[in-house]
């Protein structure tokens, strides 16, 4: 495997290739292709030249006919590239037969992708995630690693070279690696699942942000709940979920968390490494959809991140879709025509706080009719009782008046025997 993040100092030339197929658009094509070079820019690879190749059949040995091969690797060669990027992924045969054929380093999205993931995941069980899919990812293609050790095999038929030695070893090494992080992420994982078992039995709702990346959604969580996550104009600006205390203006207060970004062609080893840090948006009492009104492949972008969700069994959770930037929105016949086709979505902007209002009301409004209030009398001398009441987290608002305090609230059933001789009756 071409360690990009080992090699990425080396890398001064890029040529970058787009794959058309016979149920794409041209447009459709190109914008894909900005996509991947916008990737390869947030890894600091300069690009020399891009191009899209029509592709009427995949062929098993290049993807490509050996025409385009050959006229490709020539054009490579002209510009002085020491690396072609794929848009489309390649199997590891296809990537050692362009390497042998062309001798430059030929890599695909996954690996752009996997690479800027390791580049960005910072808690533990994220950098174990990606380096789990690094590992799985490489393991097919470490032959690729070993062809000048190959070359240097004497002997006859069934000869074991110094080059098939180190691959077996090499290839053990990463298996046992696979098994052993696996093994840490499961402990990882239970770890958080004991956490937030914890926090669920506080009855204190909780939202979860998705969305295509770079569609604005730390942007909107820093509005929403006045924080500073890292909110940059750039795809995958942060993989690790954040949460944050949102207080809505009936007093009521909810758990918002901002998940990691989709990206169409999203590799599917890094949706399966990522469904832990995506469970977020499984156990969620509301999603918010965000969109990117801007983008000119909105619709897209929103079936991609419904496609994922549906993968992760979070779809039929209830959600708000919000298109957000309205302000950067130029032609007001978009948000007619995103009127229509969803016409329950909300329009804001994060950056200007137009709209916030609005979606806050709206979370309180879904909120409330799954959470319904509990009013209680708890007499002066039960201060043992409101104790209780305040370390579930559920308190939305207290008055002391002189037949006892007054409590409105939200409590689990745990609770439900405690407080039974003071509900107010209505």
């Amino acid at each position: 495997m071409f360690d990009l993040e080992d090699n990425r100092k080396k890398v001064q030339r890029a040529l970058l290739v787009g794959i058309q197929d016979s149920k794409m658009s041209s447009e459709e094509a190109e914008h894909l292709l900005d996509e991947l070079q916008e990737l390869t820019a947030n890894l600091d690879i300069p690009m020399v030249d891009r191009v899209v190749v029509k592709l009427r059949k995949p062929h098993p040995a290049f993807l490509l006919g050996t025409g385009k091969v050959q006229e490709l690797i020539a054009h490579a060669k002209e510009l002085e590239a020491d690396v072609i990027i794929f848009d489309d992924e390649l199997s590891p045969a296809q990537q050692r037969n362009w390497e042998e054929e062309s001798k430059i380093a030929v890599i695909d999205r996954q690996e752009i992708i996997i690479d800027i993931f390791s580049e960005r995941a910072h808690t533990k069980e994220a950098a174990l995630q990606v380096a789990l899919a690094r590992m799985e990812y490489s393991l097919p293609r470490l032959r690729r690693a070993w062809t000048h050790l190959s070359r240097q095999r004497g002997g006859g038929t069934g000869a074991r070279g110094q080059g098939e030695t180190q691959l077996e070893a090499d290839s053990r090494m990463v298996r046992d690696r696979i098994a052993l992080t696996k093994k840490e992420l499961k402990e990882v994982i239970q770890h958080r699942h004991v956490q937030r078992a914890k926090r669920l039995r506080k009855p204190v709702p909780t939202v979860a942000i998705v969305g295509y990346t770079n569609a604005g959604k730390s942007s909107l969580l820093n509005t929403l709940t006045d924080s500073d996550v890292l909110a940059e104009d750039k795809l995958f600006a942060t993989l690790d979920p954040t949460t944050r205390r949102l207080e809505l203006d009936n007093s009521q207060h909810v758990l918002v968390t901002d998940t990691v970004g989709f990206v169409r062609r999203l590799p599917h080893r890094l949706v399966e490494a990522f469904k832990a840090t995506l469970e977020e948006a499984v156990v969620a009492d509301l999603l918010i959809h965000v969109v990117d009104v801007t983008n000119p492949d909105a619709e897209k972008h929103f079936e991609t991140t419904m496609e994922v969700l549906k993968e992760i069994e979070a779809d039929k959770n209830p959600m708000l879709v919000v298109f957000n930037k309205i302000d950067a929105l130029e032609n007001q016949s978009d948000k007619e025509r995103f009127l229509f086709t969803h016409k329950d979505a909300l329009y804001l902007s994060a950056s200007t706080g137009e709209g916030i209002p609005e979606l806050k009301a709206t979370i309180a409004h879904h909120l409330n009719a799954k959470y319904k209030s509990t009013l209680l009398v708890i007499p002066h001398e039960r201060y043992d009782v409101i104790s209780k009441l305040h370390s579930s987290g559920g308190i939305r608002e207290q008055k002391t008046e002189d037949d006892g305090v007054h409590i409105e609230g939200i409590f689990p059933p745990s609770l439900s025997g405690l407080i039974e001789p003071f509900v107010l009756k209505p």
